[in-house]
């Protein structure tokens, strides 16, 4: 099991055809003098937990996200990777807002 504390973060939900929707986590990483911005894209969520002033997105993969709830939002280091994905997905990505209620999410 992967444990991640990203720096920002972001959920999507993608809805295709037939198939129920789902959530992933887009979370970021800034980088410093030495190392670029890094970003990851769960493998989906399956549960949420809260804990204090951070979230825990359980994946699919086994991974754990752990979010802290002021840090919601799209940053230089992953607006692009969001771009990206909805200039190839346009009808079917979209990110939810910051007043969501994480909890009840799956």
């Amino acid at each position: 099991m992967s444990k991640y504390s990203p720096d920002n973060w972001a959920v999507l939900k993608l809805t295709f055809a037939d198939e129920p929707g789902f959530c992933k986590v887009l979370a970021g990483w800034s980088g410093g003098y030495a190392q670029g911005d890094s970003w990851r894209l769960n493998s989906g969520v399956t549960k949420v937990e809260k804990e204090g002033d951070y979230y825990n997105f359980h994946g699919a993969s086994g991974s754990i996200y752990q979010c802290h709830k002021d840090s919601y939002g799209l940053r230089m280091n992953i607006a692009g990777i969001y771009q990206k994905i909805v200039n190839t997905f346009p009808e079917q990505v979209t990110m939810l807002d910051e007043t969501t209620d994480w909890t009840k999410l799956v």
